[in-house]
């Protein structure tokens, strides 16, 4: 049974890695969600403590991903047309058939939105495209470090509950 959830939680960080990287899958919460499964495991104990502590941190970073794109927008002149650009270039840009998409796609998203439904000039509607590519940049750079910090912690508690067993 032990194995059949530590295998689980594994599957499940690495969805959670995968997530932080792309847009589509809330990537913290499914890390947590890893050491959720693991907690089930009959052998392997921690406390309660820890889950809530884990669960907090992923459900923050699961708000914030949606708030520091459009802070960075917001902080570089953008306006709201242009937060709406970098979330409609995001989904756009994870469907696109280029290379890059997921990166490309806010930027020019906040552009167009900047540019057209707002009627900015073309170098401060460059500039808040930049805000949220940077933004954007930030938000998946704390994703990926709290989910690869979530599967060290998973790979320490397996190793710590199997050390007799390992070694």
């Amino acid at each position: 049974m032990d194995i059949l959830f530590a295998s689980l939680g594994f599957v499940l960080m690495l969805v959670g890695i995968v997530g932080s990287v792309l847009p589509v899958l809330p990537g913290t919460p499914i890390s947590w969600a890893g050491l959720i499964v693991l907690h089930l495991a009959p052998s392997i104990s921690f406390n309660w403590t820890l889950i809530i502590v884990t669960g907090v941190i992923a459900i923050t970073i699961y708000v914030m991903d949606y708030v520091i794109p459009a802070m960075g927008t917001k902080r570089f002149g953008g306006s709201r047309a242009g937060t709406w650009g970098t979330f409609i270039g995001l989904v756009v840009g994870i469907f696109a058939p280029i290379p890059f998409g997921i990166l490309i796609g806010p930027f020019v998203g906040a552009l167009v939105g900047e540019m057209v439904f707002n009627q900015t000039d073309g170098k401060k509607a460059f500039k808040a495209a930049f805000g949220s590519f940077i933004g954007f940049l930030a938000s998946t750079f704390m994703k990926f470090t709290f989910t690869m910090l979530y599967l060290i912690f998973f790979c320490y508690l397996i190793l710590f509950e199997y050390w007799d067993v390992l070694f």
